[in-house]
Parts: C-alpha cells; sequence; structure tokens
C-alpha cells in the first residue's frame, strides 16, 4: 500500500516549503487583524516547524525523522533560513532545532476550564523572517525543488514520499507552471510519488475552497490551474481532514483557495499529517 512506509532516523522523509516572498505579500490577509500575507505565512510555518520539532522529540533526543528545507521566491529563489543555517536547502529536523533564528516570548491563550482563557508566556522558535518584494518566479522554484528533492530520494530512495507545500497570492511570472509541476509531482521513492500541495492566500473576505474534488466551484483560470498542480490526498490524510470537516476521499485535491489565516493554518495542519502511527 502506497504511503505506508516507516518514517524513522534510519528512513526519513522530507517536507520542503516553497514560500511566495513577491511583493504583493505586503497586502493583509484575511483575518489576520492586519498581518502582512509574508508576515502571517512565516508566522504559521514557523510555528509548523516548532510542533515537527516536538514530535520527534525522544527522552532528551530529537530523532531525525524528518528533513526540512524552506525555499523562498521573491526578489531571488533560495533558502529561507536565517542565522546559523543561511543557505542551508535541506537539512535534518534535529540540526534546524538546535539553529533557531531567534527564540521569542509570545502570549498564548488556552481554556481554564471555566469558560475563560489564560494568558501565558510561551517561547516560540524563528527560523525565517518574512520578505515581500519582486516578481513570481514560481517555475524556477519548482525546478529547484526538484533538484533538491531527486537528490534526497537517491539517499532515501524507500522513504515516506517527500511533502512540498506552496503558499502563494498570485499567478507566477515566469510562466505556465503547471509542466514543472508534474515533473515535481513525477518523482517517486518506492512507497510512492512526490505529493505537491498548493495554497493560494487572500487579502479580500470570502469563503475559502478548501481541499475541493473537482474545479467546478473556482473563479478563474488560475485557481483552476493551482488544483490541478495538486496532488491528491493520500489515504492516511482523510481521517484528519474529515475530523476538520471536510468530505476528503480518492479525488481529494491538497489545495485551498482563496485561504484566509484560519485556512492556511488548517491547511498546515491536514497538508502535512502523515501517519505517525509509522514513526520509529
Amino acid at each position: 500500500m502506497p504511503y505506508a512506509a516507516e518514517i524513522s532516523r534510519t528512513n526519513p522523509t522530507c517536507i520542503l516549503f516553497l514560500i511566495d516572498q513577491s511583493k504583493s505579500m505586503h497586502g493583509s490577509i484575511s483575518g489576520g487583524q492586519g498581518r502582512s500575507k509574508a508576515a502571517a505565512v512565516a508566522d504559521s510555518v514557523n510555528r509548523f516547524l516548532y510542533t515537527l520539532v516536538l514530535r520527534c522529540v525522544w527522552g532528551q533526543a530529537i530523532l531525525d525523522r524528518f528533513h526540512v528545507g524552506v525555499l523562498g521566491y521573491g526578489p531571488r529563489v533560495g533558502p529561507a533560513f536565517g542565522g546559523a543555517l543561511a543557505g542551508r536547502e535541506l537539512l535534518p529536523v534535529g540540526e534546524m532545532a538546535r539553529n533557531p533564528l531567534r527564540i521569542e516570548q509570545r502570549i498564548q491563550e488556552t481554556e481554564d476550564g471555566f469558560g475563560g482563557t489564560v494568558r501565558n508566556s510561551v517561547r516560540s522558535p524563528v527560523w525565517f523572517d518574512p520578505v515581500a518584494d519582486g516578481k513570481t518566479p514560481m517555475c524556477a522554484t519548482f525546478q529547484r525543488a526538484r533538484a533538491l528533492l531527486e537528490r534526497f530520494l537517491k539517499e532515501h530512495p524507500g522513504c515516506f514520499p517527500p511533502l512540498v507545500v506552496n503558499l502563494t497570492d498570485g499567478e507566477a511570472s515566469d510562466g505556465n507552471p503547471e509542466a514543472e509541476a508534474t515533473r515535481l509531482r513525477g518523482l517517486a521513492s518506492r512507497d510512492g510519488q512526490v505529493l505537491l500541495f498548493n495554497a493560494h492566500l487572500s487579502s479580500t473576505p470570502g469563503q475559502p475552497v478548501e481541499f475541493p474534488d473537482h474545479d467546478g466551484g473556482l473563479p478563474d483560470d488560475w485557481a483552476r490551474r493551482l488544483f490541478h498542480m495538486s496532488s491528491c490526498l493520500p489515504a492516511s490524510m482523510w481521517a484528519p481532514a474529515r475530523q476538520a470537516g471536510i468530505a476528503a476521499g480518492p479525488g481529494t485535491r491538497g489545495f485551498v483557495f482563496n485561504a484566509d489565516l484560519a485556512s492556511v493554518v488548517r491547511f498546515l495542519d491536514i497538508g502535512t499529517r502523515v501517519d505517525f502511527s509509522n514513526l520509529r
């Protein structure tokens, strides 16, 4: 059965984020209380990276079950990590955990069990900062991602298939990315093909289209193109999608259109949910 390989230190998988850092990402994200799309995406992905680190903690050690990368595309296409990790494209999760750009103190609200909330200060690592400048070279970014994953798959041919998550707010500025997306999805381990998920970010209020199984409700050619560029959710992701109220099945695509901040968070939670019963 595909997408069922064990994920372990000896057989790690890979999660690669592609972050649109073009000038239009200065715009405010819907539901983000005035935050720019660039800032909202950076915050959401940094939080996910920390969650991934916590999933790999075993006693006092961090098990390198995942290799992680963040490629930004805007003024250039390249690694987005800052600080000691600047210039690194893919690296084990333990090395990433040991080298954050900085640690921030943030306020987190939790339920107090009596109908109210409690505010606590928590430490939150940051690995990359928001950028919003330049154009949207998506074709070149998919090419770069394919080269990275080709090398990873040569080293880990039996891995749970790598996952690529592309977050963007506009059309590619360097041509039609469909062919490059097809080449990227065509890469495979013995366990299945690479998964490519896409999220279109919104500046204006509107009902997001989350994880559709057809393109009938999408408003334009670009939205339909992103839909068809996206992989179908493997069966291991159907249960968390259904728990979030999404009727996931064989045709459900890893795609969100007109995403507000809440949709971005839900997209990352569902779209990166590998079968953690396979972790070793």
